[in-house]
């Protein structure tokens, strides 16, 4: 005990940038609670040491870079796959990488700069220090979800995809519950050790509170256990007569866009597509921009790729695609990342595309003002959005909502809620990180999307990991990363009803910190 109140009155005294150096490591440490490690236990050190910090500072502005240095090393760590996408053209851009990390990390880091000034400034302790806390945190997820087009990426709840029984808990709360409990749990213990000279009485109030959030997990975790085992099992599980195939070719993403080597990559993933099982298939699906060409422009190829759409069945594949526009003085061209439903014909019967760009990857934003600002794609050209989310009616197949790429990462929008669909589609191109931990943080958020909604997630990826999700964000069958192959799989059913995650949406937040703050003002009041 001794020596834990000694670290704790160690980390409040501590001054200068040695104090902002630990907060960096800090940060750094809770993130590897993230896939592919989900080192969770690690969040206790980081959590408590963080409020310790925040206790010793001597001013809001102090706090608030104490809140910006955690986050910078909490984003460094947890992102530090982006850096990947830098050495697919190396030449070109290795250079930038480490400045784009650290870039990356320290602008995201702003969000927990704002988070250290309110705390600094509140200047709670004990228990309604923990409240707020969580409830800050909870608060600023949802606003980086959302601000500049959003980034949701790695959301604390998304710890816990490695446990079926964990997960059930977002189909109520969403993704934020979960962050709630994580935060509570791991930030908890601090309020033990913070200070020797605190009241028997309120010691005994603490010791209580921790005890009582120390037993919401159990709860959490028999609630998923329940609600599992009253999931269907065995055939009555998946949707009659439905059997997908999906085609993951694992093609090296410094390869993918080659002059010489893209009609290979149309002959790979057909040789898959057409092997072993093709005649039971009903269904092949590729990944985004798995034909490397303009595909809705050119019938010859849409000839050649439709040998492989299974008889009475369909082929739906990524492709990028141009709409021309008549404008005043002239053409105006629009270039789209898609994805297309091709029949037995070669006729493409329905399109989507994609609506929810990444920054740097699809568009450059700001570059009016920033013109030496380029896009790291292929093409000087920015795509340009789709018209939204909406649900496709493939025939042979229910309703589906499809996504592509990060679009899934965005809890309570990954469907049209005014046409619910049966399932949903991620198609991806994860090829760009390489042997990272970001596909894996990628694909946990797909199981999330699935619990939250209610909704089987079927996920075709270039390079991995490709799989088919049921509606409780359990693996039915999956191919891994960086693994060439298919994956033969029937359709999960959605959950019957809805989801209370899917009816309430992101208002979940909302209700969460009222109930989180809602103890403290009444305790205020007494």
């Amino acid at each position: 005990m001794a020596g834990v109140y000694s670290l704790s009155k160690n980390l409040q005294e501590i001054r200068g940038w040695k104090r902002y150096g630990i907060a960096v490591v800090l940060g750094g440490l809770s993130a590897t609670a993230f896939a592919p490690l989900f080192f969770i236990p690690l969040l206790i050190p980081a959590f408590v040491g963080l409020l310790w910090l925040w206790k010793g500072a001597e001013t809001p502005k102090k706090a608030a870079f104490i809140g910006w240095a955690f986050g910078t090393g909490y984003f460094a760590v947890g992102l530090y796959w982006v850096g990947a996408a830098f050495l697919v053209n190396s030449a070109r851009h290795a250079w930038l990488m480490p400045f784009a990390i650290l870039a990356l990390a320290a602008g995201m880091g702003l969000f927990h700069l704002l988070l250290g000034y309110v705390m600094g400034r509140l200047k709670l302790q004990g228990i309604e220090r923990i409240l707020a806390f969580a409830s800050l945190w909870l608060f600023i997820e949802w606003f980086r979800s959302w601000i500049f087009t959003g980034f949701p990426w790695n959301l604390l709840g998304a710890v816990w995809t490695f446990s079926d029984q964990m997960l059930q808990f977002a189909s109520l709360t969403g993704v934020w519950g979960l962050s709630l409990l994580t935060l509570l749990v791991a930030s908890v213990p601090s309020v033990l050790f913070e200070d020797p000279k605190v009241p028997f009485s309120e010691m005994k109030r603490r010791v209580a509170f921790v005890f009582l959030v120390l037993c919401v997990p159990v709860f959490v975790w028999g609630y998923g256990a329940f609600r599992l085992s009253t999931a269907s099992t065995g055939s009555d599980a998946f949707v009659d007569n439905i059997k997908m195939r999906l085609v993951q070719p694992n093609i090296r993403q410094a390869d993918k866009w080659k002059p010489d080597l893209r009609g290979e990559h149309i002959v790979t993933q057909m040789g898959l597509s057409a092997g072993e099982g093709f005649q039971d298939i009903t269904h092949v699906i590729w990944a985004e921009t798995a034909v490397p060409f303009l595909l809705s422009g050119d019938s010859e190829l849409r000839s050649v790729v439709s040998r492989v759409v299974p008889p009475s069945g369909y082929l739906i594949t990524g492709a990028p695609r141009v709409e021309e526009l008549s404008v005043e003085g002239g053409v105006e061209r629009r270039f789209r990342n898609s994805m297309h439903v091709l029949d037995r014909r070669g006729e493409i019967i329905d399109t989507y595309d994609k609506f929810h760009l990444v920054p740097f990857g699809e568009y450059v934003p700001l570059k009016d003002w920033v013109p030496f600002l380029k896009k790291m794609t292929a093409g000087s050209s920015d795509f340009t959005p789709g018209e939204g989310l909406r649900t496709l009616n493939v025939p042979g197949l229910p309703g589906v909502s499809m996504l592509i790429c990060y679009e899934i990462i965005f809890p309570g929008a990954v469907v049209n809620s005014s046409e619910r669909p049966d399932w949903i589609l991620n198609a991806t191109n994860d090829g760009w990180f390489g042997i990272t931990s970001g596909p894996y943080q990628h694909f946990g958020m797909a199981q999330l999307r699935a619990v939250e909604e209610g909704l089987p997630v079927i996920r075709v990826a270039n390079t991995g990991i490709s799989a088919s999700i049921d509606a409780y964000g359990r693996v039915v069958k999956s191919l891994g990363l960086g693994e060439k192959g298919i994956v033969d799989t029937e359709l999960p059913k959605k959950i019957s009803g809805q989801t209370l995650f899917s009816i309430l949406g992101n208002f979940s937040v909302l209700i969460l910190i009222s109930l989180l703050l809602l103890p403290m003002v009444i305790w205020r009041k007494r």
